[in-house]
């Protein structure tokens, strides 16, 4: 490790030469003390864990600590959370704790195209890299199937039923749905950033080619198929899920299930793999779970719950990661995933940098593939100063959900004492544990003042509290969320939305659900474009989407879309193969 200057090389080629020396999957198991028939190698550095029989037999172990792990509003380029995430498991093994981290896996979309593979950086990377980024085992690859699974259902079915009478229907055992094409709830999915997609017309050609109507593709990662897989708890569980995903709606607005369609049992057979957690390591080789996915602004955004389990069994402490800022990546963690899941998070880690700081302080636009502005690069005490409202925010937010938290100040190796030292006085002041990090530049040895304040955090008595009930109706909890964690003073709504909102309110199988907001993640606001603590502004919602089979109501918010787009200087430009040795470069 002492000949890896991440100041002198790219985030691959150190990835690259520290998988020299990783440790097979087979004595990262040993280590866990995994009996052997728990380890389903894939290769011999990734492999897939039988949560089943682990749990069954942990059943009366007690839980490690459980640490999560969230940001402030970052800029476009991201501020290092996985990278964090990544450096605290380190640097909790430097200190001489047991520890597991999870993560999420990587979608094709951003991998190839602006913020990466979310691996990490630096010396606080999880391994293989390739492996990692490209596909693992095989998880996204089983959504995407099972998700356009359910579209081939439905497609196929309405095709039938506006070709056949009744009587064939009868014949081939088939019930008429009457499904209304006008009224779709769902597309088809891709992992990768296919703007071109968004909208389309299918069917076209004859009778035999499908019925001509509109449709269009979502991201992959942003699918139901996913939420489920980070909420569910077992396999039944999945399964039960899986039948309640609304695909559509019938002439009488009736909602149409894969149920329905008998198509559910066959996408939990695609993804009854899926379902196992991956086993990865660190560059410093403690054990790492990926599972599930990214995009907490269009989805739930957390590693699974049956990742968090597995590692809070096997480990004293165990570190998660939620995507984004706390006003949407911890905001789903407090209400939602723990909600599901009956944990109790002993600490939450709020990681903010000093770049982003000062973009919220007012500094230039931060513009991905562009030289940094020198704003960035040199001491600048008053953009910090005034950015800092972004950080107070977030901090109240954790605060409010009872969880004990730790602002991490993300060292890059061009901050200056001084502007560490704002960042540091003014969150002391706000009531929160502070302590600076150095290991993206310097490993786990970089993150032990982290690691320190972690593990004292862990100690404080948890007085963890839900933003809402489940009695609260839903434009109730929409307004809490948009006040308490946004800072809005109002939330507004188009009929559409409005509508829908009522529906489900009257609905006693509706508004039990979950709320998962969706928005921009590049501003506390719906609006990209205002940075820092925005005021007097008002939410508007303009669609509010159901996830039957996830658990959650889903109210849309600004511009949003289920399909980002690719970049003109997307990273597929600079990913190419070593023809002779089959290595894999330029990866970040």
């Amino acid at each position: 490790m002492s000949n890896l200057d991440p100041t002198k090389m790219k985030d691959w080629e150190i990835a690259e030469a520290a998988q020299e020396d990783m440790k097979t999957v087979y004595q990262l198991a040993e280590e866990m003390n995994l009996d052997k028939m728990e380890l389903l190698p894939y290769g011999h550095y990734v492999g897939k864990l039988d949560y089943i029989n682990i749990l069954k037999r942990l059943k009366d172990t007690k839980n490690g600590k459980y640490i999560e792990v969230t940001a402030i509003t970052p800029t476009p380029l991201g501020e290092g959370k996985t990278t964090t995430t990544m450096g605290l498991v380190e640097g909790l093994g430097k200190i001489g704790k047991d520890v597991i981290g999870a993560i999420r896996q990587p979608s094709g979309g951003p991998t190839f195209n602006i913020k990466g593979s979310a691996a990490g950086g630096g010396l606080s990377q999880c391994i293989p890299l390739t492996d990692f980024s490209l596909g693992l085992t095989g998880d996204i690859d089983a959504i995407t199937n099972a998700h356009n699974l359910a579209m081939v259902a439905l497609t196929s079915r309405i095709q039938h039923e506006f070709n056949y009478g009744d009587s064939t229907l009868t014949k081939k055992n088939l019930k008429r749905l009457d499904i209304d094409p006008r009224n779709i709830a769902m597309g088809w999915a891709m992992d990768f950033s296919a703007q071109a997609l968004r909208e389309i017309i299918i069917g076209v050609g004859g009778k035999m080619d499908g019925f001509m109507m509109k449709s269009g593709f979502q991201i992959t990662v942003s699918s139901e198929v996913m939420a489920i897989l980070s909420v569910a708890t077992d396999l039944k569980d999945m399964r039960d899920r899986m039948a309640k995903i609304v695909v559509g709606y019938d002439k009488k607005g009736n909602p149409v299930t894969t149920g329905d369609l008998e198509v559910a049992g066959a996408m939990t057979a695609i993804m009854s793999k899926a379902i196992y957690p991956n086993l990865m390591q660190t560059i410093e080789g403690q054990p790492v779970l990926v599972h599930a996915g990214p995009f907490a602004n269009i989805a739930i955004g957390q590693s699974s719950i049956i990742a968090d389990k597995l590692a809070l069994k096997l480990a004293d402490y165990h570190v998660t990661e939620s995507g984004f800022g706390a006003d949407i990546g911890f905001e789903k963690f407090w209400n939602l995933k723990c909600r599901f899941s009956g944990l109790t998070p002993n600490c939450s880690v709020l990681v903010c940098t000093i770049r982003a700081l000062k973009m919220h302080g007012g500094g230039p636009s931060v513009v991905p593939g562009k030289p940094l502005d020198k704003a960035y690069t040199e001491q600048n005490l008053g953009l910090v100063e005034r950015g800092a409202e972004n950080l107070i925010a977030h901090l109240e937010t954790v605060k409010k959900s009872g969880i004990s938290p730790v602002v991490c100040i993300n060292h890059f190796y061009t901050d200056t004492d001084e502007e560490v030292a704002v960042v540091r006085r003014i969150a002391e002041e706000a009531g929160a544990r502070v302590a600076l990090s150095k290991h993206w530049e310097k490993g786990g040895e970089g993150a032990k003042e982290l690691a320190e304040a972690v593990v004292e955090a862990c100690e404080d008595i948890p007085k963890f509290n839900f933003l809402y009930e489940d009695s609260t109706p839903l434009r109730d909890r929409i307004k809490l969320i948009a006040k308490e964690v946004y800072g809005a003073d109002d939330v507004s709504y188009t009929p559409e939305a409005e509508a829908k909102a009522k529906t489900i309110e009257g609905d006693p199988s509706l508004s039990k659900l979950g709320t998962c907001m969706v928005k921009t993640h590049l501003s506390l606001s719906h609006d990209p474009s205002i940075k820092g603590r925005p005021k007097n502004w008002t939410l508007p919602v303009r669609d509010i989407l159901t996830y039957s089979g996830a658990g959650f109501n889903v109210p849309v918010a600004g511009g949003i879309k289920l399909m980002p787009g690719t970049a003109s200087d997307p990273a597929f430009r600079y990913i190419d193969v070593d023809v002779e040795s089959g290595k894999v470069q330029g990866l970040f």
